[in-house]
């Protein structure tokens, strides 16, 4: 089956999609600042770039697209150039799996957060962060 676009439109679409700064990350850092939390975005020296740090604790956190982590409640691969899209989405969640072990073996905490648990539960989101922040400020694990 051929995709509903023609590839020209595909290839806008694709180049328009932000690696940093997309409106789910940029609503999260908002609430987590609103909870008094103070943090690093986009740490690009870091392995991974994570999408917030707080460098003090050794927390990173990512927010993972459910596209392009391949989210297996949520992937949903285009139709056409398959032969691109599957390595591509696999390297990516072998990447995912790389960065969680280096810090890991790092002595970081990691959390990853799915878009979609974001969509679907926002405040929930913020709420945990928070605790573990905090639980991390006051000296417990």
């Amino acid at each position: 089956m051929t995709d509903k676009v023609s590839s020209e439109i595909r290839s806008r679409t694709m180049r328009a999609v932000k690696s940093k700064d997309s409106k789910i990350e940029v609503k999260f850092r908002s609430g987590l600042w609103k909870v008094g939390l103070r943090f690093f975005k986009n740490v690009n020296s870091l392995v991974g770039k994570p999408d917030i740090v707080f460098p003090r604790l050794k927390i990173v956190i990512f927010i993972d697209s459910c596209f392009w982590h391949g989210c297996p409640e949520h992937l949903r691969l285009p139709k056409s150039n398959l032969d691109y899209w599957q390595p591509k989405i696999e390297r990516n969640k072998n990447r995912d799996i790389d960065v969680n072990n280096y810090y890991l073996v790092n002595g970081w905490h990691i959390i990853r957060i799915w878009e979609h648990e974001l969509k679907n539960d926002f405040d929930n989101q913020i709420s945990q962060v928070e605790r573990l922040i905090r639980k991390r400020q006051n000296g417990e694990q």
